[in-house]
């Protein structure tokens, strides 16, 4: 059978139809990226690295330009709220993502603690009173700013073939860490917070704190999101 110049420059042309990543894939990429964004946290602040925000904020870049194809790289419990509320992706997947994140902080956590050796005494962070509802505040406010970058740069149809995603991204947390780290830690992340508890980083009293403000901050950021772009669905 023969093909004509045009039929065969169609076959050629023709877009490749793509195809939606499975489950266990998108959950392993969650937990890998999620995995060294808290093995980074625990290393860089176990040796007393005085660019540890610049540290993270870079490993979180990393991971998102590697992982962003498949899962959205959300790494990020929060960022998976917003990203429900928001309308990306379903309560399904984002329990999915949830337990992987929260699975990969315990993990990284625990190697962390196998194999760093801390350059000074750890100085577990425990908060009360002014320190606590300052420490609500900031969580809320910057993690807000986290997931909406996020929702904004990686979700949006206006951006929809940009390359500067996993930069912004990833100094949105930089430019928090330095900002509040010493008022709350600059954590932004629950899996973080679950992570930084079991490397004895926060007190488990507080541990509520980040969750509450994170997870909150999350779904305004998907409320925000919506509202502001209404026809981007």
């Amino acid at each position: 059978m023969s093909v004509s110049y045009d039929e065969a420059t169609a076959m050629v042309t023709a877009p490749v139809e793509e195809v939606e990543p499975s489950a266990v894939r998108k959950y392993a990429v969650e937990l890998i990226g999620a995995f060294f964004l808290v093995f980074t946290v625990g290393s860089s602040v176990y040796s007393g690295s005085p660019l540890a925000p610049l540290a993270i904020g870079a490993s979180l870049m990393i991971m998102v330009y590697a992982g962003g194809h498949i899962s959205g790289a959300h790494y990020n419990p929060a960022v998976t709220m917003a990203a429900l509320v928001r309308g990306r992706i379903g309560i399904r997947d984002a329990v999915g993502y949830w337990i992987a994140q929260v699975v990969a902080g315990v993990l990284a956590a625990v190697i962390v603690r196998s194999v760093v050796t801390p350059a000074t005494p750890v100085k577990t962070l425990s908060l009360s009173g002014h320190n606590l509802a300052a420490a609500l505040v900031v969580e809320m406010l910057f993690t807000f700013a986290l997931a909406y970058v996020v929702l904004n740069v990686a979700t949006s149809k206006d951006h929809s073939h940009n390359g500067f995603y996993g930069l912004a991204i990833g100094f949105t947390v930089t430019a928090g860490a330095f900002a509040v780290g010493g008022i709350s830690g600059g954590v932004f992340n629950p899996a973080v917070a679950i992570g930084g508890s079991v490397m004895h980083l926060f007190a488990w009293p507080n541990l509520w704190v980040y969750l509450v403000a994170e997870l909150v901050a999350g779904a305004v950021a998907g409320v925000a999101f919506r509202a502001l772009n209404p026809a981007d669905k």
